[in-house]
């Protein structure tokens, strides 16, 4: 069954039902993007309340935190440095935001436009599978903590979007693959609203090593999440890897699971190296598609 899943998968990969129009004439590129974005601000500016900051809340429901630092392939690590200023340049916009109950947090309505005159400069960017060098890269970074601090407290996706590739090898992964949130301003969005009947509330900041945070609230929570992955493996085709799994979110309130929901399916052609040796340590799985 699993492999007959990722068959499927892997054909709509490598004959897609439909290609964008940018892809095949990549100097419609610059012209897609512009309009996808004048579309998405029109419809913030009808469909989104504006989100204040307030003083903080007495209760902490969530906690996380993240390295600042890691070994990404033989990316240039000057990136990583800049992607800290970037970081640091979101947090003041983020740092403080309060979710009123029903309302819908959406991360570039909040954090508004990355500019060089606000301070962003030059980072790491990931696009079609490649690593390049962009303003305001790294803010991906900041979009994944925000959506697993979110899945951790009673919060709705409404958009979330999953990397179109698996980029770099594994290193000191602690989160499932694919539970991750990738933005791209402003068109490629992270939109979470508050079920929850309290207010939810931001709070953020940076270590000489961590991106840290926490969701506060005026209560405590009493439920509490768990956020799993299944069916996690590594797909192989014609000398080809791909990886995927599933990912989920359980509520359990005094200890007991009363419900469980599907988050995600991740699906990514492999771009780095895989070996025999790099799998076996890790304990991967590996399904092989004829």
């Amino acid at each position: 069954m699993m492999a007959e899943r990722l068959s499927s998968r892997v054909m709509e990969y490598e004959r897609p039902k439909r290609v964008a129009l940018s892809r095949r004439f990549p100097w419609l590129v610059g012209g897609a993007v512009l309009v996808r974005r004048t579309r998405r601000t029109f419809k913030n500016s009808l469909s989104l309340k504006k989100l204040h900051k307030g003083q903080p809340l007495p209760s902490v429901v969530a906690r996380h935190s993240s390295p600042l630092f890691r070994r990404l392939g033989d990316s240039d690590m000057r990136l990583q440095v800049n992607k800290v200023v970037n970081l640091n340049m979101a947090l003041q916009a983020l740092d403080g935001i309060v979710i009123p109950p029903g309302q819908v947090f959406s991360f570039w309505h909040v954090l508004g436009p990355v500019t060089r005159k606000k301070g962003y400069v030059d980072g790491m960017l990931l696009s079609n599978g490649q690593v390049s060098e962009g303003l305001g890269g790294g803010l991906c970074q900041l979009s994944n903590f925000l959506f697993w601090i979110f899945l951790h407290a009673n919060m709705e996706v409404l958009e979330r979007h999953h990397h179109s590739v698996d980029a770099f090898p594994d290193s000191k992964r602690t989160l499932p693959f694919g539970s991750g949130a990738t933005v791209f301003s402003n068109y490629l969005d992270l939109r979470m609203r508050n079920i929850s009947p309290y207010p939810l509330q931001l709070k953020l900041w940076l270590t000489e090593t961590c991106l840290k945070g926490q969701l506060r609230s005026t209560r405590p929570a009493l439920q509490k999440f768990h956020v799993l992955e299944r069916n996690h493996c590594f797909a192989y085709k014609n000398g080809r890897y791909y990886r995927y799994n599933e990912i989920y979110r359980q509520t359990l309130v005094n200890g007991s699971l009363t419900r469980e929901e599907p988050v995600g399916v991740s699906f990514a052609p492999v771009v780095y190296p895989v070996t025999d040796e790099y799998l076996a340590e890790r304990g991967y799985e590996t399904v092989e598609i004829r």
